[in-house]
Formats: structure tokens, sequence, C-alpha cells
């Protein structure tokens, strides 16, 4: 049974910083993407990090420049780490997972408020 599993949210103040980290458990074909979500209240899941199995990395426009996205292939293991947080990065936070048959697995999700 294949599990996501996020974990390293919580409550910030403007310009603190959190990392996320995102756990793929069972057996998954090769992995080609590594992603992080944002669901604001209210609104829909928008991208905000990539990384592909070649370790290429994409940001939405909100994050470019303050978060970072890494991976431990050898752990199934995502990160992200969010510098110079902004009210406007509150919300929920995903991981999903595509491998290379397109499937793609998601996890329950973890809450980022920043507020002072």
């Amino acid at each position: 049974q294949v599990q996501v599993m996020e974990s390293g949210g919580g409550l910030v103040k403007p310009g603190g910083s959190l990392r996320l980290s995102c756990v793929l458990s069972g057996s998954v074909s090769t992995i080609y993407f590594m992603d992080w979500y944002r669901q604001p209240p209210g609104k829909e899941r928008q991208l905000v990090a990539r990384i592909s199995n070649g370790g290429t990395t994409s940001y939405g426009d909100s994050s470019e420049g303050r978060f970072t996205i890494s991976r431990n292939s050898a752990l199934n293991t995502v990160y992200l780490q969010m510098n110079d947080l902004e009210p406007d990065d509150t919300g929920v936070y995903y991981c999903k997972i595509t491998d290379r048959w397109a499937d793609s697995y998601w996890g329950q999700g973890t809450q980022v408020t920043v507020s002072s």
C-alpha cells in the first residue's frame, strides 16, 4: 500500500521560515515528479514547486526566490524550505508523487499559517 505523509507545518510569523517534509512509503514504479501544492482557504490547489527525477526544479511565481525544493531519492523524501514567509503563503500544503506510468499519489496535507 502506497502512503504519502507530509509534516512540518505550523504557525509562523511573517518573515519566518518553515521546512516541510514528505515521505513516500510502499512500492511504486520509478518516481518522475515530486510536487508541493498549496491550497489557500476557499481557493483551488496551486502548484508551488516541482522536482524531477533528474533533479530539475521549477517554482510557481509566488514562491520563486523564497522557497527551495529538494529531495533525497534514497529515502523517497521531498522537502520544501520556505523562507521569508508571507500571509499569502497560508494554506494546506500537499505533496504529490507521480510515477513513470503517470499514476499520482497525494498526502493528506499539512497546515501552514503565516500570521502575526
